[in-house]
């Protein structure tokens, strides 16, 4: 970030926890949440890493290339598991936004420092606002069905009952709530925003 490094360490903590609790849920029994989580825990421990503040750690120059080359690779396996499940699609656009910010990194001037550092050198800024609405959309999406939901009384004069949508049953275990699921991809989201917007 272009002012104090608070942010940007606020920013680490969330990937980094988002990145964590992915790799809890990759211990499910389902192989396609398995699958998901995998994918989602490389890219929340990359994006805690991207925005490490440049005061504490200055990436080598050959770091964004690798980053370009790992998450296209990435990307492109998530299109290929698309065909099974619709939120592989995600990760692949997830997957492509890393490879753009790390082309921008690696072609800017002084981009030693994180991707919020650059100074002078921005992707186009087509590409970036199409991003920035893409995973706007996808925050506020995703939030609204983390909103709970209140059930319609059973009875003519019972109580509503209050029930988070999506939430797990009594012996759901932590890597398989999908409310827990939805909050990680939330704050990724939401991380991934302000990535782009300090592009």
């Amino acid at each position: 970030m272009h002012g104090p490094a608070s942010p940007g360490w606020l920013l680490v903590a969330l990937c980094a926890a988002s990145g964590a609790y992915c790799l809890l849920r990759m211990r499910s029994g389902v192989e396609e949440q398995r699958r998901a989580a995998g994918g989602e825990a490389l890219m929340g421990f990359a994006m805690a890493a991207m925005a490490v503040p440049a005061a504490a750690f200055t990436p080598p120059a050959w770091a964004w290339p690798c980053y370009a080359a790992v998450f296209g690779v990435a990307a492109l396996r998530s299109l290929r598991w698309a065909r099974t499940s619709a939120h592989h699609l995600h990760h692949s656009v997830g997957s492509a936004a890393m490879v753009y910010m790390s082309v921008v990194m690696t072609l800017s001037p002084g981009s030693s420092g994180g991707h919020h550092h650059a100074h002078g050198g921005s992707g186009p800024p087509l590409l970036t606002g199409a991003l920035l609405l893409y995973f706007a959309g996808y925050v506020l999406l995703t939030g609204a069905r983390l909103v709970p939901a209140v059930a319609a009384p059973a009875g003519g004069g019972g109580d509503g009952a209050v029930t988070v949508a999506g939430g797990g049953g009594g012996g759901t275990g932590w890597g398989d709530r999908p409310e827990l699921a939805r909050a990680c991809r939330l704050s990724m989201g939401m991380a991934m925003v302000a990535m782009l917007l300090t592009m």
